[in-house]
């Protein structure tokens, strides 16, 4: 089985490649397209800022490439968010993968939020699982999430986490998954969803 992690100048991939040698996996870290194309499985990882990884994504085609792809597409943490329609983060255009808009969580303890950190940062729960990357995982597991926006819950949503607001820890459509968390990071939960994604 042949696995692709796109590399397109985003933060947080050497954790994924560990997370995958652990499970011993083979994969190649590329951009170019035939490898893409070829692969049984693609993965999306990503750290860093939505406008910014749009514009290289855009200068090398890899945005009507991602939303073309037939095999199983698994985006995480910016990958996901990259993946939806908009983000409030710079105002930017996404790939409408998923027909959902990502905000920003309110930041300032006067909007009524106290307690509330952004960015999130840290452990959290996940429920109302659903879909195949979910199998063998109990309700209320708990996963490592560090971002500042979050996709809103949608039809395509397979597990919500509540932070500040309830929104979609997890989506799914056709051959596309996607966790805004970083399952490479998430433990023995995130080590399933890896290994249930890797068996589509």
């Amino acid at each position: 089985m042949k696995t692709v992690i796109i590399k397109y100048n985003a933060g947080n991939v050497q954790s994924v490649m560990y997370a995958l040698e652990r499970l011993g996996a083979s994969y190649v870290l590329t951009d170019d397209e035939a490898e893409i194309r070829s692969a049984d499985k693609v993965i999306f990882p990503g750290v860093g800022e939505a406008s910014t990884a749009m514009t290289y994504l855009r200068e090398r085609g890899l945005d009507k490439l991602i939303p073309s792809l037939k095999q199983p597409v698994l985006g995480t943490c910016v990958g996901m968010q990259l993946m939806c329609r908009y983000s409030e983060e710079n105002n930017t255009t996404c790939m409408g993968i998923f027909d959902i808009d990502v905000r920003r969580f309110p930041a300032r303890l006067g909007d009524g939020l106290p307690g509330f950190k952004v960015p999130h940062t840290g452990w959290n729960n996940i429920h109302s699982l659903q879909g195949p990357l979910t199998e063998g995982l109990s309700e209320n597991a708990y996963v490592y999430f560090v971002h500042s926006y979050a996709a809103d819950v949608c039809a395509e949503t397979t597990a919500i986490c509540d932070y500040v607001r309830p929104f979609s820890a997890m989506l799914h459509r056709d051959n596309f998954y996607a966790a805004q968390f970083h399952a490479e990071i998430s433990g023995n939960v995130g080590q399933r969803i890896l290994e249930n994604f890797l068996k589509l």
